[in-house]
């Protein structure tokens, strides 16, 4: 379904006001919803559908997903947590996962940003050049 222009701009100036800080506002967000809900303006049902994806996409740039062949130890992860937080901000939450298929190395995911440094992903590009 086709969302109009001034359904687009209406969720955004929503988003917006669901910030505190530059960060989202779980309390904002609910409020703002109930408060859209319940006024149900011209096209409420693709504005608020507009807020939710723009509000998903905000929550997975603060959620980081880190993949490893082995179970990492204390150590690594703690400075893995140091650096993402370092470069992304405290509010970070990190997810660690075990995937054998990976043969070693680490994939890391925060929102859309991807760094593939397995050998999984090295062997997939070697095939690929020959």
């Amino acid at each position: 379904m086709k969302i109009t222009k001034e359904a687009r701009r209406f969720a955004r100036e929503l988003f917006t006001l669901s910030l505190t800080n530059g960060r989202l506002d779980a309390g904002k967000v609910s409020g703002l919803s109930d408060q859209l809900v319940a006024e149900k303006p011209r096209g409420y049902g693709a504005i608020l559908r507009e807020y939710a994806r723009l509000v998903r996409l905000e929550l997975e740039r603060r959620h980081a997903t880190i993949e490893s062949a082995v179970a990492l130890d204390d150590a690594h992860t703690a400075s893995l947590r140091n650096e993402l937080s370092m470069r992304f901000g405290d509010d970070l939450t990190i997810e660690f996962r075990t995937n054998p298929g990976l043969l070693g190395g680490l994939r890391i995911q925060v929102g859309s940003d991807v760094w593939d440094g397995t050998v999984f992903n090295r062997l997939h590009l070697l095939s690929q050049q020959l």
